[in-house]
């Protein structure tokens, strides 16, 4: 140690030892000098203590710890290591900031705190889940998360010791550790496996736990359970062992204690129909349920807990006729502990006959009566030659009876030990386990017997193992730096376990006794005596008794009655007993029970408990039941033995982790600190232990780094080097001289205790220096600049002064008047505040006193009061001794007295027997009584003679008596026969005359009654009808006040309706978007079932190695399910053929396993196709109405392409007659001109010829406008009436275009919830009804809808028949005219249209006269433009004329004058001056495919397409838009089975791209942003006027013609969804690793915070290392995210909710992991985040995206940062912070203020009383209890619409793209 003067110097605080508190916090108030012998010490009370210290050891006091290190999560971080300091800080964190939980090197400390807490969440398991053990605060789920992960990274078993005593809260944890496994790892099976072995803590509670006076729920036995995991590490199975069973518990409960849950259960559940015939009441009705006086526990409700025992059951396969058999057993044993024994004499017993309970018993076990009562009250004894039946005393029998139920018993609960593990076990190979040991810790009682014994010997092998590990890990660290290693000296508690288990040690002593034939416990002690007293130091013999011994344990003396350990050690039981239950033969599971007793690898059962707290039942190996004959002759302490050895066995074959529990107090008060009990549980379980291990070594590590960030402050500018580790090594050796209080480790700097404490003290003084510098400095400068102000002015006053003296001295004079004054009030001002400043110090001091004095006294009198209690306990205590010690010596007094009087008599009456007078007294007269007798026995000699011959002749005259009174009994017994009949006659007519003398009675009196009641009914009449009318015109009068009062009410309802509709509105959008969120949820949840099924298909198909086609559904109806629901199209199938040997490993699956997902797969896939039939037979009633209204579409459209065909006929042939005219030109110019200058191939001729081509093309184009124009004008009317028949059968269609925004938005939220709930998504039977009641709906409109449509059909076929004949007449002119020259055509044609449309008016004129005016008005209309352009096209014709009769004039004069040209010169030098692309003038925007290149096509664009390239070089959405024009194509020539195929190929293949590389953010964000894009395209050019508002008139030409996609804009918007939520998790996944270390642990404001201890668990180092991820990292990734998204062509409006989702993120789990972090919760860390946030918030701005709402996610992160900084003092600060934080609930801003941490000396704590100033001020918000933030939430998407400006035929198709076979149309 340091120089005890350097520490101990005045102001030092240091731990002194009390009787209340165990420790005390005083303070030093003179420094310490060697060799005083007492320490001036000031309590934290103010009383002064002089500590007087021990003259042999002179050892100082322990140092307390500064209190920026107070509070630590590890125990270890503290730089004093000894008991107080790990008291106080385990005080402090349990007490002030409601921590539960601590390190303690390895071990993890859990304190109970009788509290429920919200830190057991899903949300809290998954925040823990892949961190660091060191990086969030100490949880039992951080045990088991760092327990997963070396099980996965070491390849290394592990297990978790939870220990501690009873009711500190072992269950609990061990509980969690499996559910935390359960719910991180998952099951490897559908058979979730996961759920059974938690389903195991229902059944093992039910049937282990009871009530104790120290614990509701306390386990009385121990167990082990290994949880199975497969090589994935997902949980395949589990086995649990258990140990030391209390059985005494069956039969008997100490006061305010409880028997095994499973009896309450039962009792309250005994009303049940399946539980009538167990014949049970309740609890308090039976002997073994009611010793206890208490059978109910607060808050808890046994009935309900019986059904969850029984679901537990069920779902571990037990059937229900063996979970009856359990509970009739379970019932047989309350019954059997109502049988009543009584005395039949001194040494034996008796049970009365047909006792009821014994009869119920035998009834549900299925035994005789006689034997059980029969061996209830007897007993076998076996000699080497016989066989005695002896009876039992009464006493003796009872504990027969007793023993027999406790055996029954472990029977019992062994065999559903057996039958959970057989449930629990997996066929699959297991790869690794994780066991959760569960047992009794160390315990001691005033009485301690063979139960406490063996307890206590089990803790003391688990402390070996502990000690060895702990001492293995300090010795790893130390090697692992290169720090020299040095022997620590640690406690061996090796001797301790010889003296338990060596030969001839206690147990084998006991084993020895137990065979011999007159042993007994006084004799084992003797032995006991002879063998150890002398011989070990660690065995004692109490001075007091000669049957007890003493063992000192590792934790404590403890002291143990002999009495009743030979017979707890036999456990021995009435075989006779076992022999009748296993001759049942109604009750087979209790012939299972007890079959192959012999066999048996427990104990038979327990003998009657007469001394110590509980019975044992022990539950050795499996392994061994070999070993059969012998087991069963092995005492209860050498099985136990056996079986604990296999424990350790296995515990040092794994990795442990350890968990110790401690019991604050012994009330159960919520968040109550006693430290007596706490100190002995921590010397109990080994925590002082470990830290005394790692004090005797170098405790404090510091890595060089943090060390260098610490302490830079105690360094100069000369000292900091660039390698660190040199830096650290000078200043240590400058700052503490002696080298043996550090080491240097390769990474780590690792000190001796108090080192740390020394530097801070370093730390804290230079701060304070520095602190003091500035301070004096700014003082200086501030005095400085006072007094030159000062000079400047006395210097400017003198001279003014001096310059006036002479001139005016009055003036000289009222100045220094002046300055008098001045100084006056300023010196007055000065004593005034200081005044102010002692008076305010006086009252604050008297203050302080008086409060102080005031608790003081409240103190006293709360001591005094409480120590009356006591006295008052005591006193009564004492007299109740006295009387129960005086009434024994009267008793016995009186039995003395009794007995001498007793004594007497009898010595009287030996003296008379022995007297001879005595003899001859009782002789007297004996001579004449024989005579007398001798005479009376002849005389009955004669008379049985003659009796004998009487006796003789009766029965001869008998016989023929009998004879003939046979024959009289039968004629009389007709006689009796009739006589009885006519007597019933009789006896049945007096009762007829009898009622019917009552009946009249009766009417007579009711007679009377009724003229009565109708007297009074009339006097009551009349009153009532006074009273009417007096109500009547009561009624009047209210009548107009009512109407007054509906008038004034009817205006204000009118406003609440107003306002209520409005909310409903509003309401209904809410909803809106909760139903959005919920469809979204369904589809991510059907799209994971959907992954989950073909994996199973792939690994169905893998083990059975045949390859099997899939479920193939047929295509013969069109539904959205089937695009989406469906893979196994041709395509589908073929990719996975040619990739299933590539992606999905080979496996080998159990038979079983594959025939349960067959007959899983084939029940869903037949349900699935029920509801399919019968959605498709509501649907076909549909189409069948639609079918009639097709076919009349179609042949209306098949005339139009007639029509349309005849055109293009028309236009070719005219085509290749212009084609011929101008060969023939060309032909002959060259025949004409071949001997000119001006030859063919000049560029003279050739500008003209291309000129006079051009023109001859503009000529034909606008011929063919003409005729376009005619034909538009033919069809149009058709075209107009079929819009109208086709859109009449669809009302709804025209209702939902006119409906108001309010019932848009109903309508569309009723639409949304139909859509979620139908049978593509959910299959629950409510939904599938709702879905038929909808179809019976729809079928009845649609037969409503089929009787108007006939009567249409009837009106439209005559329709259609004139047109027929129109359509005719049409094509009959049109091939007439086809025959006639353009000019005669185009006359023709006109004049057919004006025929046409007279006609046309002359019908409408006919019909109506005012339509017939409007349509005349837009004929006559179109009639102009038709003339105008007619017009325009003969001026066209002749300029054309006239500009080819100049051309042919300037060829004739280029013809002389030119010179030759050679062809080849020709050929060198073209010129094209005029270049007119006009052949693009016919594409029409659409692709052209064969059906065979389907593959090919989906192959190439999708599949194989690199998102990357498409990005960068080509236009966003390319593959969106050639797909769609695909689809046009095939809408074009009308091939629905074209357009469905490549619909399902499409959506396929972008969910197989995305299966397979679903975790590329690039890739996810491409196939999103083309989604989004072609089900744009799909709106866009649907035809709907909603969508073609923003169409150009050339993009609604190329709108689809013949099919409605609206079903397949739903599939692909759900696809959108689903490719959504896909991105947003793999941008999560991408994310997630860099936000803690981004946002937290990284210092982006350098040298703001500083670095604390951290402990033995390491902790995610906060500087920036590389590799580590930092603030900057994640503003890169989201600038990668945005710039793809935005290269991809994604929508903007996405984007925004895309950035708005990652922002959420980003504050959630900031957030949650500042919840579950103590050591970020610091004034300086809330600088930090806000920083960071600030920073976040510029990029916001850089993309402006401020208005994405991505700000107010972030906003709960940023009141918490807020909070860590503001002021936590006043009451204001906390309405300010209740004002402040609204996005926080209140269980976030009270977490944040108990983790609140200091990091420096200056900041303070948090006080208890302000925090609970914040709880009342927020318990009136209504908010979820939840700590954490769902980090999983994902925001409802919406796509809203964005057409495109892009022409579909302006759109080039690169060749990269591989798709030559699409031909342009």
């Amino acid at each position: 140690m340091m120089a005890a003067s350097e520490l101990y110097t005045k102001y030092a605080r240091v731990w002194i030892p009390d009787v209340e508190e165990v420790w005390k916090s005083a303070e030093l108030t003179k420094d310490y000098r060697q060799g005083d012998g007492v320490l001036q010490l000031q309590l934290e009370d103010g009383k002064e203590l002089e500590y007087k210290l021990d003259p042999k050891t002179n050892n100082l006091p322990h140092l307390r710890n500064p209190d920026i290190l107070v509070g630590e999560n590890d125990l270890t971080a503290l730089s004093y290591l000894h008991e107080p300091a790990v008291l106080h800080n385990l005080k402090v964190r349990f007490i002030d900031s409601k921590l539960i939980y601590t390190y303690c090197g390895i071990v993890l400390v859990a304190i109970n705190p009788y509290e429920t807490l919200p830190i057991y969440g899903t949300d809290i398991i998954y925040a823990y889940s892949g961190q660091n053990m060191g990086d969030m605060d100490p949880h039992i789920f951080a045990v088991a998360e760092e327990a997963y992960k070396q099980m996965a990274r070491d390849e290394r078993n592990q297990s978790i010791i939870v220990s501690g005593e009873s009711g500190a809260g072992k269950t609990v944890s061990a509980k969690y550790a499996m559910r935390y496994f359960a719910t991180v790892s998952g099951s490897a099976s559908e058979a979730n496996v996961e759920e059974k072995v938690l389903a195991s803590n229902p059944i093992m509670e039910s049937i282990g736990n009871a009530k104790t006076t120290r614990n509701d729920n306390s386990s009385r036995f121990g167990k082990y359970i290994e949880i199975g995991f497969d090589k994935k590490y997902r949980i395949i199975g589990a086995n649990m062992r258990t140990y030391l069973l209390e059985k005494s518990r069956v039969v008997f409960q100490a006061d305010e204690e409880r028997n095994y849950h499973i009896f309450y259960q039962l009792c309250a559940s005994a009303h049940l129909p399946e539980f009538k015939a167990l014949k049970l009441g309740k609890a308090n009705d039976f002997h073994y349920t009611k010793q206890g006086r208490n059978p109910v526990i607060d808050g808890v409700d046994d009935a309900k807990e019986m059904s969850t025992t029984r679901n537990a059951f069920t779902l571990l396969g037990v059937n229900e006729s063996y979970q009856l058999g359990l509970f009739q057993i379970l019932a047989s044993i309350l019954h059997l502990g109502n049988v009543e024994v009584n005395d039949r004499d001194s040494d034996s017993s008796i049970i009365p006959p047909n006792n009821g309970h014994l009869s119920v018993f035998c009834e549900l076990m299925g035994v005789t009566y006689q034997d059980m009562s029969h061996w209830l009250c007897h007993k076998k004894l076996k000699t080497a030659t016989e066989t005695y039946i002896k009876p039992i005393p009464k006493l003796q029998a009872i504990n027969a009876r007793d023993a027999l139920a406790k055996h029954i018993y472990a029977k019992l609960f062994n065999w559903i030990v057996d039958h959970v593990n057989k449930a629990l076990h997996s066929t699959v190979k297991q790869h690794s386990f994780i066991g959760v040991l569960d047992i009794y810790g160390f315990e001691t009682f005033e009485i301690n017997s063979f139960e406490q014994f063996c307890i206590n010997y089990a803790n003391e092998k688990l402390q070996q193992q502990f000690n060895m590990h702990v001492f293995k890990l300090e010795q790893e660290e130390y090697m692992k730096e290169q720090i020299p290693w040095t022997l620590i000296d640690f406690y061996d508690n090796q001797p301790c376990i010889n003296l338990i288990e060596a030969k001839m040690g206690i147990l084998d002593l006991l084993d020895e006794e137990c065979k011999m034939p007159k042993g007994s416990d006084d004799s084992w002690a003797q032995k006991l005596y002879n063998t150890h007293l002398k011989t070990c130091a660690l065995f004692e013999k109490p001075r007091m008794s000669n049957k007890a011994f003493i063992i000192q344990h590792f934790a404590d003396k403890v002291e143990y009655q002999c009495d009743g350990f030979l017979e707890k050690n036999k456990d021995t039981v009435n075989e006779e007993q076992i022999h009748v239950l296993k001759a049942s033969k109604k009750f087979d599971l209790l012939v299972e029970l007890f079959r192959d007793e012999e066999k048996a690898t427990s104990p038979t059962g327990a003998a009657p408990a007469t001394g110590g707290r509980t019975r044992l039942s022990v539950k050795p190996d499996k392994n061994k039941a070999g070993q059969a004959s012998k087991e069963h002759k092995k005492t209860v302490g050498l099985q136990f033995r056996n079986s604990l050895q296999l424990l350790m066995e296995t515990l040092n074959a794994t990795t442990p982790h350890y968990v110790r529990c401690i019991k604050p107090n012994d009330h159960k008060y919520a968040f109550t600190f006693d430290p007596k009990r706490a100190v002995q549980q921590l010397r109990a379980c080994g925590v002082l232990e470990t830290i005394r291990i790692s004090a005797a070594g170098f405790p404090s590590r510091w890595t060089y780094q943090e060390f260098f960030s610490r302490y830079r402050v105690l360094m100069k500018q000369k000292d900091v080097l660039t390698d660190r580790k040199m830096t650290c090594k000078n200043v240590l050796e400058k700052l503490v001289q002696d080298p043996d209080k550090y080491q240097f480790g390769k990474t780590k700097i690792f000190f001796r205790p108090g080192q740390v404490a020394y530097l801070e003290k370093l730390r804290a003084d230079k701060l304070r220096a520095a602190c003091i510098r500035i301070q004096k400095t700014i003082r200086c400068w501030l005095a400085r600049k006072k007094y030159l102000r000062m000079k400047h002015a006395a210097t400017t006053i003198q001279r003014y002064v001096r310059g006036y003296q002479a001139r005016c001295l009055a003036k000289f004079l009222r100045r220094t008047r002046a300055a008098i004054i001045i100084q006056k009030y300023q010196r007055m001002y000065v004593q005034r505040t200081c005044y102010k400043r002692k008076q305010a110090a006086a009252l604050a001091m008297q203050c302080i006193l008086r409060a102080y004095m005031a608790r003081q006294l409240y103190k006293a009198l709360l001591r005094e009061h409480k120590a009356i209690i006591i006295q008052k306990m005591v006193r009564g205590w004492l007299a109740r001794q006295w009387f129960k010690r005086s009434l024994k010596a009267i008793v016995y007094l009186q039995c003395c007295i009794r007995r001498m009087r007793a004594k007497r008599e009898l010595k009287k009456l030996k003296i008379e027997a022995r007297s001879v007078e005595h003899f001859k007294k009782l002789n007297i007269g004996m001579e004449n009584k024989i005579m007398q007798l001798q005479r009376r026995i002849d005389d009955q000699n004669k008379e049985n003679r003659v009796l004998s011959e009487r006796l003789n002749s009766l029965e001869v005259s008998h016989a023929a008596e009998s004879e003939r009174q046979r024959v009289e009994l039968t004629r009389l017994r007709g006689a009796e026969e009739d006589a009885k009949n006519n007597a019933n006659k009789v006896t049945s007519l007096l009762e007829e005359l009898e009622r019917l003398r009552k009946d009249l009675q009766n009417t007579q009196k009711e007679k009377k009654a009724i003229e009565d009641w109708a007297r009074t009914y009339q006097d009551e009449m009349e009153q009532m009808i006074s009273e009417l009318k007096e109500q009547n015109h009561l009624l009047k009068n209210e009548k107009n006040d009512l109407n007054r009062l509906i008038q004034e009410q009817s205006q204000q309802w009118t406003e609440k309706m107003q306002r209520a509709l409005k909310e409903e509105t509003q309401q209904l959008e809410n909803d809106l978007n909760e139903e959005r969120s919920r469809y979204q949820n369904l589809l991510t949840e059907h799209l994971r079932l959907e992954e989950k099924y073909d994996d199973l298909k792939e690994e169905i198909t893998l083990a059975v190695n045949v390859p099997k086609p899939g479920h193939r559904r047929t295509d013969s109806t069109h539904s959205s399910n089937e695009s989406e629901c469906t893979y196994n199209s041709e395509f589908a199938e073929s990719e996975e053929g040619s990739r299933g040997g590539e992606d999905v490993p080979k496996a080998i699956l159990d038979m079983s396993l594959f025939l349960k997902l067959q007959k899983r797969v084939s029940e869903l896939e037949q349900e699935k196709q029920s509801l399919q039939n019968e959605l498709d037979r509501r649907e076909e009633q549909f189409q069948r109405a639609r079918a009639r209204d097709d076919e009349e579409h179609k042949k209306a459209r098949s005339a139009e392409l007639e029509y349309e065909s005849l055109k293009r006929q028309e236009l070719e042939s005219e085509n290749k007659k212009l084609k011929h005219d101008l060969n023939e030109m060309r032909q002959s110019l060259r025949g004409s001109a071949e001997a000119g200058s001006a030859a063919p191939g000049s560029p003279a001729y050739t500008v003209l010829l291309d000129q006079l081509n051009a023109s001859n093309e503009e000529l034909e184009v606008r011929k063919e406008e003409v005729l376009i124009l005619r034909s538009q004008l033919v069809s149009q009317k058709e075209a107009m009436q079929h819009k109208e028949t086709m859109t009449e059968p669809l009302p709804y269609i025209e209702d939902v275009q006119k409906l108001t925004d309010a019932k848009e938005i109903s309508q569309a939220y009723m639409g949304l919830k139909e859509t979620s709930r139908s049978p593509r998504f959910t299959r629950r039977p409510t939904e599938v009804n709702e879905l038929v009641s909808r179809l019976r709906l729809l079928e009845s409109q649609l037969q409503a809808q089929r009787r108007s449509h006939e009567n249409e059909v009837e009106v439209l076929r005559g329709e259609l028949q004139s047109v027929k004949e129109e359509n005719n007449r049409q094509q009959q002119l049109l091939a007439q005219n086809l025959q006639l020259p353009p000019e005669a055509r185009i006359e023709a044609s006109l004049q057919h249209e004006i025929t046409r449309l007279t006609n046309e008016n002359l019908e409408l004129h006919s019909d109506d006269p005012k339509e017939y005016k409007a349509y005349r008005i837009s004929m006559l209309r179109r009639m102009v433009d038709l003339m105008e352009q007619l017009e325009k096209q003969d001026k066209t014709v002749r300029k054309l004329k006239k500009q080819l009769k100049v051309f042919a004039k300037k060829i004739n004069d280029l013809e002389g004058g030119q010179m030759d040209v050679s062809p080849g010169q020709t050929a060198d030098e073209p010129v094209h001056p005029v270049n007119i692309p006009r052949r693009e003038k016919d594409f029409q925007g659409m692709l052209e495919y064969k059906k065979e290149d389907e593959l090919k096509l989906v192959k190439n664009l999708i599949l194989e397409l690199k998102p990357r390239g498409v990005a960068v070089n080509l236009i966003p959405g390319l593959p969106a838009y050639i797909l769609f024009m695909c689809l046009r194509h095939a809408d074009y020539i009308n091939d629905d089975q074209k357009v469905r195929s490549l619909l399902t190929s499409v959506i396929n293949s972008i969910k197989k791209i995305l299966k397979k590389r679903g975790d590329d953010f690039e890739t996810v964000s491409f196939w999103l942003s083309n989604t989004c894009r072609f089900l744009h395209c799909l709106k866009q050019y649907s035809g709907d006027e909603q969508f073609m508002k923003h169409n150009t008139t050339k993009q609604n030409d190329h709108c689809l013609s013949n099919f409605d996609l609206a079903e397949y804009r739903q599939v692909l918007s759900d696809l959108a969804i689903q490719i959504y939520q896909q991105l947003i998790k793999c941008m999560e996944n991408i994310l997630q690793p860099m936000i803690v270390s981004g946002m937290l642990e990284h210092e982006t404001i350098q040298g703001v915070s500083g670095v604390k201890p951290t402990g033995l668990r390491k902790r995610t180092s906060s500087i920036a290392d590389e590799g580590t991820y930092t603030l900057d990292s994640i503003i890169r990734q989201l600038n990668s995210f945005h710039s793809i998204m935005c290269q991809h062509g994604t929508d903007p409006e996405l984007i925004k909710q895309v950035v708005k989702q990652q922002f959420y993120i980003i504050g959630a789990v900031t957030l949650n992991n500042l919840l579950l972090r103590k050591d970020m919760c610091s004034w300086s860390k809330g600088m930090q985040i806000r920083y960071n946030v600030s920073q976040l918030e510029e990029w916001l701005r850089d993309k402006n995206l401020m208005t994405c709402g991505a700000k107010e996610t972030l906003e709960p992160l940023i009141q918490a940062a807020q909070l860590l900084q503001v002021k936590k003092k006043t009451d204001e600060d906390a309405e300010a912070i209740c004002s402040m934080c609204n996005s926080l609930s209140t269980a976030q801003i009270v977490k944040v203020l108990n983790l609140y941490t200091p990091v420096n000396a200056f900041e303070e704590r948090v006080s208890v009383l302000f925090i609970r100033t914040i709880q009342t001020r927020l318990r009136d918000r209504k908010e979820s209890p939840q700590l954490l933030m769902d980090t999983k939430l994902i925001y409802p998407v919406t796509f809203p619409f964005n057409p495109s400006s892009l022409a579909l035929e302006t759109i080039q198709i690169p060749s990269s793209l591989n798709v030559g076979f699409l031909t342009r149309v």
